[in-house]
């Protein structure tokens, strides 16, 4: 009788799979691989090899608390000849004195997370039991059967395995690229991922049902919603928007996911302060890019805040176009949320593709602050129906604006503003390029379309389809040239008369500081015309001049200023409304790159900064993420002021490179200038 397989070691080929699975970050010290795709191993066994029809091999592999083959999170399967699809397999390559080279396969619908594979030997009624390893299974772009497949490898690459890229903010007339470090294959990010499903409250209370359902894009996707927010759980991020963010950090110093998800572990899942939505976006997009799940982060300009379903935002103003209530429901000047890309099997056929999820905490969806995945098709045809929240999502970007000005005799006139458009621009970065895609089209149809008032019928979005009243006076804003943070500038009322009479009555400009998601801060310019007339078919500029000092302890973060125009003809009882935000720039942060970048040499870069106000700075700090810096960021404090017109300039060491092309983030910070962002791409190469 032959004796007993002994199990000498199980080697994990962790740089062939990661090679294989695309996931060589994530490989150094444990194997990472994707499921749905095979992945290698290769048994030393003592003394003698493995003997087909002498020994009988068995595997099991188990993933979660409770692991059952019933709930798919355990596995039991022999060594077999055919790979069977939707099953478990493994097969033997090659043998070779007493090393046996198998190939495992997992089925693409497993669910994710960390196995622990072992292995039975038995020789006869002999038989002896090991522990192979562990492994942590992802979802898998790259395999036709999975619900996250993507067939173009341009897109599985910005999508799945990009670890920086572009979020969009500013104002729909003027689009800002922040640069962003979503570093979702940095040191410990992965492990920080699982634990965030770990401490899901649906897993909390039926541990072997969530990670059961952990198979699903969809549930994980809902999951990681609301994971994102700390709402209603241990989850990341607190958001805050009133500009007190003393005993935390400001949301628009944030460069990068990794920081934010290694405090929110090392300080044993406490919440992180603070977020706001571009922040719960992009960590959003790292952690289901980090599972394998294709996502990006995308931006709605003028997006609307819609609380009881009706489609409408309404705001009350008084006889100098001022709000008066203050409600929550109100227009974003932007607004971010993430798409990830999946099947729907629990929908009509048609609602595949991108998915909305919004993890910023606004209302509750099923008890729970969280939003999506509901298909951007969806929103796009007006099929209100659709899970998950997709009312919610269409009145972000269709909603209608009802202004109601209050007169003197207490009623209410209906003012005209068609300056005012909810849902434009909506914006992505492109694949493959530093630049901005606009996919507005995939929400809504070219407007005036039929397709767009069939999307509204469906949506019985009735405001949208009423017949608008149309006025021969229009009017809109028109910015000035040089808006700079720290200048003075001019900006202009603009008013076209288009009938043949005369129009008389007072124009009434006015300028307030801004934040994205619409609270106003204090004046900062105004004029009164009391006795404005518009002679027939003619028209008017009127500049109104804002000044620095007016505005320079007002801006807030977002660095926006809402100008409103309002103009009154007593005689007609007509009231002409125009707003709009001027996005005011900061100074560009310059990199420069000291020496030729090349692999595994050290780096210095250089990182310089004008001081474009009028004031000296104190307090300043640059802070770099990404290249070279995986183990920590690196912050440097300048020790004195920066007087007014002088540049202020640091030097930081890189770590060694791999060749390819990394990029730089940066944000500079100081008392009177926060969050100025810059990026540089490093391209490094092999010679």
């Amino acid at each position: 009788m032959a004796e007993d397989l002994v199990l000498e070691r199980c080697d994990l080929e962790l740089e062939a799979n990661g090679r294989d699975h695309h996931t060589a970050d994530l490989c150094r010290e444990k194997l990472v691989v994707r499921r749905g795709q095979p992945f290698w191993l290769t048994l030393h066994f003592e003394g003698r090899n493995y003997e087909a029809g002498v020994d009988s091999l068995t595997f099991c592999a188990v993933t979660g608390p409770a692991p059952s083959e019933d709930a798919g999170t355990k596995a039991r399967f022999g060594l077999s000849d055919a790979v069977e699809e939707g099953a478990w397999v493994a097969t033997v390559v090659d043998q070779q004195d007493s090393a046996l080279s198998l190939q495992l396969r997992t089925p693409a619908t497993s669910p994710i997370g960390l196995y622990r594979l072992s292995l039975e030997a038995s020789t006869g009624y002999q038989g002896s039991s090991f522990v192979l390893g562990h492994f942590t299974l992802l979802f898998n772009a790259w395999c036709p059967a999975d619900a996250v497949y993507l067939d173009s490898d341009e897109e599985r690459r910005e999508y799945v395995l990009t670890q920086q890229g572009f979020i969009y903010q500013g104002s729909a007339k003027f689009i800002k690229g922040i640069p962003w470090n979503f570093g979702q294959f940095e040191d410990g990010i992965l492990d920080i991922c699982l634990m965030l499903l770990d401490v899901n409250p649906k897993f909390l209370r039926n541990a072997g049902r969530d990670c059961s359902r952990r198979s699903s894009p969809v549930y994980v996707g809902r999951v990681v919603s609301a994971m994102v927010n700390c709402n209603d759980d241990q989850g990341v991020l607190l958001g805050r928007w009133d500009n007190n963010y003393r005993d935390g950090i400001s949301p628009m110093f944030w460069i990068g996911s990794v920081d934010i998800l290694r405090r929110w572990k090392n300080d044993s899942c406490q919440r992180v302060k603070y977020g706001q939505c571009w922040v719960f976006a992009a960590v959003a997009c790292t952690v289901l890019r980090c599972l394998g799940v294709p996502t990006r982060v995308v931006t709605n300009y003028n997006s609307a805040h819609d609380q009881n379903s009706n489609l409408l935002i309404e705001y009350f103003r008084n006889e100098f176009g001022e709000i008066q209530s203050d409600k929550s429901e109100m227009i974003w000047n932007f607004h971010c949320w993430v798409e990830s890309w999946m099947t729907r099997p629990d929908l009509q056929p048609g609602y595949e593709g991108w998915q909305a999820l919004d993890p910023t905490p606004q209302e509750k969806s099923e008890g729970t602050y969280c939003c999506g995945p509901v298909p951007v098709r969806a929103i796009k045809v007006g099929d209100l129906s659709t899970k998950y929240d997709a009312p919610f999502v269409f009145a972000e970007v269709n909603a209608d604006v009802v202004d109601w000005i209050r007169q003197d005799d207490g009623s209410m006139h209906k003012s005209i503003n068609h300056s005012l458009v909810v849902g434009q621009k909506i914006s992505t970065k492109s694949v493959g390029r530093d630049e901005r895609e606009d996919i507005t089209h995939t929400y809504k149809y070219p407007e005036g379309s039929a397709e767009e008032r069939e999307a509204f019928t469906r949506a019985n979005h009735q405001n949208k389809l009423a017949d608008k009243e149309e006025t021969g006076v229009a009017m809109r804003i028109r910015a000035g040239q040089g808006m700079n943070r720290g200048s003075d500038f001019d900006v202009f009322a603009h008013i076209t008369n288009n009938t043949a009479e005369d129009h008389a009555g007072c124009l009434l400009l006015c300028a307030r500081t801004v934040s994205y998601n619409g609270i106003l801060g204090p004046k900062c310019g105004t004029k009164d015309l009391l006795n404005f007339s518009l002679e027939p078919f003619s028209e008017k500029s009127i500049p109104l001049r804002i000044l620095y000092e007016k505005y320079c302890d007002y801006l807030t973060e977002s660095n926006l200023i809402k100008v409103r125009g309002l103009f009154v003809e007593p005689a007609a009882n007509s009231y002409l409304l125009a707003e709009r935000d001027i996005y005011l720039e900061n100074p560009e942060i310059k990199i420069r790159i000291l020496g030729e970048p090349k692999q595994n040499r050290k780096l210095v870069a250089e990182v310089s900064l004008w001081n474009p106000l009028t004031v000296p700075l104190s307090g300043c700090t640059f802070t770099v993420e990404g290249a070279g810096l995986t183990k920590e960021q690196k912050t440097v404090e300048i020790p004195h002021p920066v007087e007014a017109g002088e540049e202020v300039k640091v030097r930081v060491d890189l770590l060694p490179l791999n060749a390819g092309r990394h990029k730089l983030v940066v944000n500079f910070e100081s008392d009177r200038l926060k969050a100025v962002k810059g990026f540089r791409n490093v391209i490094v190469n092999t010679s």
